[in-house]
């Protein structure tokens, strides 16, 4: 179930909010209810997310090379598969 909530916003967000919206396809509704999820967010995920992702940049080779089957492929400063 969910609750109604009136906001008050100025005018020209509430422009940016429809521009976005339309942009990406949803709704101005949206964007807000997912504004407030963040806003309620535990900031613990976030650096979590982090440490995790340090982890694994600082831990890649290793684990490449203990699965080597299960590597992704390699890819050049262009961003393509490395031959």
């Amino acid at each position: 179930m969910s609750k109604s909530v009136t906001i008050r916003v100025p005018e020209e967000l509430h422009a940016q909010l429809q521009e976005r919206a339309e942009t990406e396809g949803t709704t101005v509704t949206a964007l807000i209810t997912e504004a407030a999820r963040n806003a309620v967010r535990d900031p613990r995920l976030d650096s979590a997310a982090e440490i995790f992702r340090t982890f694994v940049a600082d831990n890649a080779a290793a684990f490449d090379e203990a699965f080597p089957d299960d590597a992704p492929a390699r890819r050049d400063s262009s961003g393509r598969a490395a031959a």
